[in-house]
């Protein structure tokens, strides 16, 4: 698993490249890896699954889709110092601009989306 979450950030990480965020927004590219490495990891730990993960820019949004097998739609949990684990949405919900979660067929899909500040990535594509 772990080498699936960290090929999903380096992936990632080359995506944002092509926009031009790695240089021109360092602090939201850090926001959506973590965002990625959450995503990717509660795919294989809470629903026992492989991870799809798309990313969509149109111009205003990054769009970071990732899709598992389970129904179960993902809900933030409070913290707790019983447990460990189970911060990963309250995370995805502090990083991301907006997050949202849709069932679908055979699984869910959870996308969060990322405004850059001003003027990044304007020109990017991602490839």
């Amino acid at each position: 698993m772990s080498g699936d979450v960290k090929a999903a950030r380096d992936w990632s990480r080359e995506r944002l490249r092509a926009l031009g965020w790695t240089e021109t927004a360092p602090q939201t590219v850090d926001a959506v890896l973590l965002t990625v490495s959450e995503l990717v990891t509660n795919a294989h730990v809470h629903a026992h699954s492989n991870a799809q993960l798309v990313l969509t820019w149109d111009t205003r949004c990054l769009h970071v889709a990732v899709h598992d097998a389970s129904s179960r739609l993902p809900t933030p949990r409070p913290p707790s110092a019983e447990r460990l684990g189970g911060r990963g949405m309250l995370l995805v919900d502090a990083l991301a601009d907006s997050w949202e979660a849709h069932p679908c067929p055979y699984g869910k899909t959870v996308v969060a989306c990322f405004h850059p500040p001003d003027g990044s990535g304007s020109g990017g594509r991602l490839t």
